[in-house]
């Protein structure tokens, strides 16, 4: 049996309360603010929270350009529902040319080197750009979704951009989320009801298997504990020395 009620009311005390909350905290402490969303259903939570509490939180996200069609149909539905804007972040295209160029248009599938320096074509360099100048960055990320992120934190200090990251969603349900989404009938890919967790780019991504782990169809030619893209480092140690949490 769940452990705490599931209801999104904003005015509730789990789980919706509590994120706008956690929210609402952050964009009270620090001047400027940027949301990192996947576009997945965790994501789009978090984005409904921002959007329909008006809070002072940029919305961005990063189109690698290999995106799932259902991804960008996504985009267009959110522009539709909510007033508040996703900011768009893209490679570099002369940076993709030439791994493309040297390596091959699929080059990933080769060898946990290639995967990861594409990635850091197409993901780290854009994120590092849409967080420069920012205070501090929040993220829709959960502790149950991996076996790289099951010691998530709500808050840590992100050292490669020097900033304090949020994840309001760490200790959430997936059973949460979709409470979430189906109760304030938040828009969400259409990839999720065909078996697509976890959502990235269109030849990186699969659907999983009955009993497999939720990003078991992320990178699914590698071993567990190398499907991430760099983008989320492991919780870091603040110049105290202290684990940061």
């Amino acid at each position: 049996m769940h452990a705490r009620p599931i209801t999104c009311s904003p005015n509730s005390a789990y789980p919706a309360g509590i994120l706008l909350s956690r929210l609402k905290e952050i964009a009270g402490e620090f001047r400027s603010v940027a949301f990192a969303s996947s576009l997945g259903a965790e994501d789009m939570v978090v984005a409904d929270a921002i959007f329909t509490a008006g809070l002072p939180i940029a919305v961005f996200t990063l189109d690698t350009g290999r995106l799932p069609r259902e991804t960008l149909d996504l985009l267009e539905r959110i522009s539709s529902r909510y007033a508040g804007e996703v900011e768009i972040f893209r490679p570099d295209a002369d940076a993709v040319a030439r791994y493309v160029s040297t390596h091959g248009a699929n080059a990933f599938y080769e060898s946990v080197e290639l995967r990861k320096r594409c990635c850091r074509i197409r993901k780290v360099e854009p994120l590092a750009r849409a967080l420069a100048h920012r205070d501090a960055w929040v993220t829709g990320l959960r502790r149950a979704q991996s076996v790289t992120r099951t010691d998530l934190p709500l808050r840590e200090f992100d050292p490669t951009h020097g900033l304090v990251k949020f994840n309001p969603l760490a200790d959430w349900s997936e059973e949460e989320v979709w409470a979430c989404v189906r109760e304030r009938d938040v828009p969400y890919n259409a990839l999720h009801d065909r078996g697509y967790p976890s959502i990235g780019c269109d030849p990186c991504t699969r659907a999983i298997r009955p009993g497999e782990d939720t990003r078991a169809g992320r990178w699914w030619w590698e071993s567990t504990d190398s499907r991430e893209c760099g983008i989320h480092v492991p919780p870091a140690v603040n110049p105290t020395g202290e684990k940061t949490r």
